[in-house]
């Protein structure tokens, strides 16, 4: 029985080693994973629109809700620790493609004060398109 913990043990540390790949810069000073300090990392699956990290984010938290339930093993704390990386890459596109969506409500916002017509138009329908595909997404999910 003493063997088990020691193979979970060793299985965990393979994981970790098996693919390794450089990590991925988020382009934060005071992220946690800094290049130089965890060279060899996963890079976790991309997120380049709004629709794949919504897609990934559905997905990987599906994988991971179901390597939470029940006990922890190395085995599913190295699975978790992968996921995380494709998770992480969907809430950093998710955010900038917010922040993206904010500055263009704030041109129809000002556009409305300035009687701006096109502007208001053509920027409320960038608004629009963007922002309902975070809403169909939590459509879709319920």
């Amino acid at each position: 029985m003493k063997l088990l913990p020691i193979a979970s043990a060793i299985a965990l540390s393979l994981a970790f080693i098996a693919t390794p790949v450089v990590a991925h810069d988020h382009g934060k000073k005071d992220h946690k994973h800094e290049e130089q300090e965890r060279p060899d990392h996963y890079k976790g699956k991309p997120s380049e629109n709004l629709v794949q990290a919504l897609n990934n984010l559905r997905e990987y938290n599906k994988l991971l809700n179901a390597e939470l339930q029940g006990e922890l093993t190395p085995q599913k704390m190295a699975e978790i620790h992968q996921l995380t990386y494709t998770l992480e890459r969907a809430l950093e596109r998710l955010d900038h493609e917010v922040d993206e969506m904010k500055e263009v409500l704030e041109e129809v916002h000002l556009g409305s004060e300035r009687m701006e017509l096109d502007k208001v138009k053509k920027n409320g329908a960038k608004y629009l398109e963007a922002s309902n595909k975070i809403v169909e997404a939590g459509r879709a999910h319920k």
